[in-house]
């Protein structure tokens, strides 16, 4: 297996970091890993102490096959970031896994991510692999595939990375031009098009919308499990924009999920369960799913 190497993505949070890097080194996987961690420059004076002592734990980190650690003398703020780091890690390693600083994942993530990259490597219409799983109300299959792409613990290859699109008003003018913002709005289930109006008038930097429209646009899809092997931990008020739910937790997969042969086309069961989760009329708590699903597509700004 060509194992994938794992970026992670850390700020001021030293808490959520330490679970995040103890759960990641309880993977089968993670001694022939190669971890390679962004921290990021403090975005102001109170955030000082805390990037000091994120630096701190991960200059101390082993069980992997090796660390490399890159910190950011000046904050560029997470789309900066994770836009900087996916590039360079794609450009000299050919395929990613990421993940962020307050994502606790299974023992079985590694395995899962790595053996779903190397399936569907050469599968042009797939662009990326998921392993946050959405707790939709449907029985759905082991994996299942949905247009566009995702970013709670996910991967790609430099194929799929090569697709992204930072300008968010041409990506924008395209899904108007072609007449698909609705569809991209899950039929009008969630507002993913004003997310992307409000990346381009600066109210948000957002580098997921972007991802996610890039990839739609261009047709591809993202392997979801049927089971999370990724939990968030940072739906408790220590993001920027995020708020205090449960809205959004799930139960991590026990066991392995496998990859298999399937369909190469859009699950329509798991797209609308999704849209039943994320529609705001059949939600009794319409502003914490938004706020949410904000921090879902990296609405977070960190400077």
């Amino acid at each position: 297996m060509n194992v994938a190497p794992i970026a992670l993505f850390v700020h001021d949070r030293p808490e959520h970091a330490r679970r995040t890097i103890e759960s990641l080194k309880g993977n089968d996987l993670a001694a022939v890993s190669d971890l390679i961690v962004f921290s990021d420059g403090p975005r102001n004076h109170d955030a000082k102490g805390g990037v000091e002592e994120v630096r701190r734990l991960i200059r101390s980190v082993s069980g992997f096959r090796s660390v490399a650690i890159r910190e950011s003398p000046h904050n560029k703020g997470l789309a900066g970031s994770i836009i900087g780091g996916v590039t360079e890690v794609c450009e000299e390693h050919g395929r990613i896994i990421v993940l962020e600083d307050d994502l606790v994942t299974s023992p079985s993530f590694l395995r899962y991510m790595n053996d779903a990259l190397s399936h569907y490597e050469l599968e042009e219409r797939v662009i990326s692999i998921h392993g946050y799983a959405f707790p939709l109300d449907v029985k759905l299959p082991e994996t299942f595939l949905l247009r566009g792409a995702d970013c709670w613990g996910w991967a790609t290859w430099k194929r799929g990375w090569r697709l992204f699109e930072q300008d968010g008003a041409k990506l924008l003018d395209e899904l108007r031009a072609r007449k698909l913002a609705r569809q991209f709005d899950l039929d009008g289930a969630y507002p993913y098009t004003r997310m992307l109006r409000d990346q381009i008038a600066g109210r948000n930097d957002s580098w997921a919308i972007r991802w996610h429209a890039a990839a739609y646009l261009a047709d591809r899809l993202t392997l979801y499990p049927h089971k999370s092997l990724v939990q968030n931990i940072g739906n408790d008020r220590s993001g920027t924009h995020s708020a205090k739910t449960s809205k959004f937790s799930v139960r991590l997969a026990d066991g392995r999920v496998s990859v298999e042969p399937i369909p190469i086309q859009e699950c329509q069961v798991a797209r609308e369960a999704l849209a039943r989760f994320l529609c705001p009329h059949t939600n009794p708590i319409r502003r914490a799913t938004r706020q949410l699903h904000n921090i879902l597509l990296g609405d977070r700004q960190r400077g």
